[in-house]
């Protein structure tokens, strides 16, 4: 068999990601390469609700499906996908869950990658390298397996006009538009990922007695007090977003000129859309999980060996992010200037 020919002759593609935020982004270089190899192919992306805003309104998707983890079962999830009558499932999840969706999926070719105990649900097996290569192209071996082009390897966070409407106006009104805007993110998914709070504060300082530049701190649902004491700690002026969409905090990291930030998914947000962006990293490897993309640039305290443990409760007191001086990071923020001058 041909194996191009699996896609060349498909009229519809499922592709799996159910989350988080950033590994859902960095996801769409598969449908993006996809679709201009087989621009007649309808592909359709699974994702809970609260990522979808990641991939509503790609030009590239024909239907985004989202769904509860708690609240839809999974024998309604295969009841919806079984009728829509897919030729092809693609499951970059690969967990317990998506593997037995993509196997009860009805699909001709259920393609994933074969982790411990899912092997049964893909008849196509992509062998994972994700501690090898960067998330953006462990997604992408599904489409080398099958030598498909890859032409752009750039992640796509698609803005509506209702958002960048929405981001415009606010700057508008905090007078920003005649000043450098730096845009910090305290916000982390695991509490082992996150930076101190004082050092957030204490780098913002230094940012703005050094360069008069704007402050902006970023933050989402259930972290507005965090990023409140962050910013009541500082000696400088700063300004906290809205409460805001994940589309409508797009839209305003777009207007940003730099962007500090944990690694998250804010992170990733920003530097698909192109703007510089330094990630401060610790119990995660940034070779696999930084910042996508040549503007961009990471920062960690290198001299400890507990560095990418990936642990999400830490024994030793998050050394790595609490020892990880306001010298170092802000010394590496400079490069990132330096790196992308305005």
């Amino acid at each position: 068999m041909n194996q191009l020919n699996i896609f060349s002759t498909a009229s519809s593609v499922l592709i799996i990601k159910p989350r988080a935020i950033g590994d859902v982004l960095l996801s769409t270089p598969v449908i993006t390469n996809l679709k201009r190899t087989f621009p007649n192919i309808a592909i359709d992306f699974l994702c809970e609700g609260f990522a979808s805003d990641v991939v509503m309104g790609n030009e590239d998707i024909r239907e985004v499906i989202p769904f509860n983890k708690k609240n839809d079962p999974t024998l309604s999830l295969v009841s919806l996908i079984r009728r829509k009558k897919y030729d092809i499932v693609v499951d970059l999840f690969c967990n317990p869950r998506t593997a037995l969706i993509t196997y009860f999926s009805g699909a001709k070719y259920r393609i994933g990658f074969p982790f411990r105990g899912r092997k049964y649900a893909y008849n196509i097996k992509i062998t994972p390298r994700g501690g090898e290569v960067h998330n953006v192209d462990f997604n992408l071996d599904v489409l080398r397996y099958f030598n498909i082009p890859i032409t752009d390897s750039t992640p796509v966070f698609p803005l509506s006009d209702e958002s960048e409407r929405f981001a415009g106006q606010w700057f508008s009104d905090q007078n920003f538009q005649q000043r450098v805007t730096v845009g910090i993110n305290a916000s982390g998914g695991w509490y082992t990922k996150k930076w101190k709070s004082d050092s957030f504060s204490k780098l913002a300082d230094r940012i703005y007695v050094g360069k008069g530049w704007n402050i902006v701190f970023f933050w989402g649902p259930g972290e507005m007090d965090e990023v409140m004491n962050i910013q009541n700690r500082m000696q400088s002026p700063s300004t906290l977003i809205p409460l805001t969409s994940l589309k409508e905090m797009g839209a305003l990291l777009q207007r940003c000129q730099y962007l500090v930030s944990n690694d998250s998914g804010p992170m990733h947000i920003a530097a698909s859309l192109g703007i510089p962006t330094l990630g401060i990293f610790g119990p995660t490897n940034p070779l696999l999980q930084g910042p996508y993309g040549a503007k961009n640039l990471w920062v960690r305290h290198e001299e400890l060996d507990c560095l990418e443990c990936n642990l999400t409760e830490c024994p030793i007191g998050n050394v790595c992010m609490t020892e990880l001086s306001v010298d170092i990071v802000y010394d590496a923020f400079l490069k990132l200037v330096d790196k992308n001058p305005l």
